[in-house]
């Protein structure tokens, strides 16, 4: 999968308002107070801990909207496997600016290769299957398009990415609307013929009554491995199959071997820990 950047109009505005949310109404007031203004250093940014990076656009943003005369140099890129140690990037520049900037950086690039570090985790766990992992809508508000984009970093692909770009029917819709035949056949009607339609089912019935409708993909919520193979062997390639519902990479590979084509994960987004990554200042002046 190639990995592409995030336009800097969708990055920009997220970082901009994390750093207006650390500086306040004052700014920095103990770099200001104990930093020379004319001082200068070189940073080092290094993994501490095993995992996968995403978010170097954001880091340098972070550090370039406090002070556009910092330059950083990346060693590696997004998507990159590190050790303990590995050098990510070197950043020179005033020493307040550099200050200032680099618990956003590191709040941003933390976050994100932790998600992408999980993210290439449960990849591994079904590599030699036919299945993919996907994230879902369970993100932090506001960080969404950076958040789906770490879990590219790690290998993993997307869900939809909200409410808009598809159908997906779920339990609480199939509730109101009356019967999965009647939810399906509504969302046919009020949706364009490029809008793909994906209704989760938890029974073999509610899944033989959706391919009668006929859908683009089915969501098989908390079925085990058995009833997977089942369901697998039900939908026979006429739609796109995905499992979801408490699934971890000591899991994974059971179910990707039931034949799935997709596993949904929300704690890719929602709980993965922080990726352990510091920055250590070299004396200039």
């Amino acid at each position: 999968m190639i990995l592409s950047p995030l336009p800097r109009l969708i990055v920009e505005p997220l970082v901009r308002n994390a750093l207006l949310e650390d500086l306040g109404l004052a700014g920095d007031i103990t770099s200001a107070a104990v930093i020379p203004a004319d001082h200068r250093s070189v940073v080092v940014m290094a993994a501490r801990e095993p995992g996968v990076i995403a978010g170097l656009d954001a880091a340098e943003l972070a550090f370039q909207l406090v002070d556009p005369t910092i330059a950083m140099k990346r060693h590696i890129e997004d998507g990159a496997t590190v050790a303990p140690d590995d050098i990510i990037a070197t950043i020179e520049g005033p020493s307040r600016g550099l200050l200032t900037g680099e618990r956003t950086a590191l709040n941003f690039l933390g976050h994100l290769s932790g998600i992408a570090s999980v993210t290439a985790s449960i990849v591994a766990a079904i590599s030699g299957t036919k299945a993919s992992i996907a994230c879902t809508r369970k993100t932090t508000p506001g960080l969404r398009a950076l958040e789906k984009y770490a879990v590219r970093a790690g290998g993993g692909m997307n869900h939809r990415f909200a409410l808009y770009d598809a159908v997906l029917i779920k339990d609480n819709h199939i509730a109101v609307a009356g019967s999965v035949r009647q939810a399906i056949r509504s969302a046919k009607a009020g949706v364009g013929h490029l809008v793909k339609i994906e209704v989760e089912v938890d029974t073999l019935t509610q899944l033989r009554e959706a391919m009668d409708e006929g859908v683009d993909a089915v969501l098989l919520d908390n079925m085990t491995p058995e009833r997977l193979r089942e369901a697998v062997e039900i939908v026979a390639g006429r739609a796109i199959t995905e499992a979801s519902g408490r699934i971890n990479p000591e899991t994974a590979a059971t179910i990707a071997a039931t034949g799935i084509d997709l596993i949904s994960v929300g704690w890719l987004t929602h709980s993965a820990p922080v990726l352990d990554i510091g920055l250590d200042f070299q004396s200039k002046g």
